[in-house]
């Protein structure tokens, strides 16, 4: 393992730990010698991605790769390009709206907005820059389904059935029949549900975004499952693929979609 794969590694793990870990724990997790964490921990602090918690402390990022992050989103386009499109499809469902986009082999959420104003709701933030679980959330389950088979299994095994960084709820898919069987469904219904699954309560409704005939993106509606009924998702079919179909020809020609350009 490289050097830079080393340190890679570490800020990937430490992202998902913002309070921190001790070098033990880090030389665990990503099955490195604690001397070698200690000395990349070290150059990690010195060019400011990371910092220690209190003298003899556990390690965290600092805040200098989020803002390098945001920077580059706002960059790219987001606001003019998918925001105001995302703002107007949250105050219509009431709920939770979120647009991942794909990039290589991987989806993550990179844009959202909350329409709920009171009772449940979801934070729209604490998931923005995270690579989506195809298999057991709608999003994902959208993107498989806009795929043949055998194309969908093969992101499914790279990534794995299960989610190996939260538990899904009862509703997620066990088995590789069971998924199949959801992306069936998916397919004929033309959108995606995903109950009780990727978080549980909670029901999100997905479909993919084109742009030029390719599936650049998904756009999702989520909230607690008790509002997110199969009549209520029913009436949201019209304005989210609406709202897909007006991202995918705003999308055109901008650098914020990189599966736009990635296949020349």
């Amino acid at each position: 393992m490289s050097t830079l794969e080393k340190s890679l590694t570490i800020i990937q793990l430490l992202a998902e730990r913002p309070n921190g870990l001790s070098v033990s724990l880090i030389a665990q997790k990503v099955n490195q010698p604690a001397s070698g964490v200690h000395r990349t921990l070290n150059e990690l602090i010195r060019l400011g991605y990371v910092r220690q918690v209190q003298d003899q402390g556990d390690y965290a990022l600092t805040m200098k790769l989020a803002a390098l992050g945001v920077g580059f989103l706002g960059r790219t386009g987001v606001g003019d390009v998918a925001q105001p499109i995302i703002d107007r499809l949250a105050q219509k469902s009431g709920e939770l709206v979120r647009l991942s986009v794909i990039d290589a082999e991987d989806l993550i959420w990179v844009a959202v907005a909350q329409g709920a104003t009171g009772g449940l709701r979801y934070d729209p933030g604490a998931e923005q820059g995270v690579i989506v679980h195809l298999a057991s959330s709608a999003g994902g389950q959208a993107w498989l389904a806009s795929m043949s088979d055998d194309e969908a299994l093969q992101k499914v095994s790279r990534q794995g059935l299960t989610n190996p960084d939260r538990p899904t709820g009862p509703g997620a898919p066990r088995t590789i029949t069971q998924l199949l069987r959801i992306l069936a469904e998916t397919r004929e219904r033309g959108y995606a549900v995903s109950s009780n699954s990727y978080t549980l309560g909670m029901t999100a409704m997905a479909v993919p975004v084109r742009s030029n005939g390719q599936v650049i993106s998904c756009l999702s509606i989520a909230g607690p499952a008790v509002r997110m009924s199969p009549e209520r998702m029913e009436e949201m079919a019209a304005p989210l693929t609406s709202a897909a179909e007006e991202i995918g020809m705003a999308a055109t020609g901008s650098r914020y979609f990189p599966g736009l350009h990635s296949k020349g």
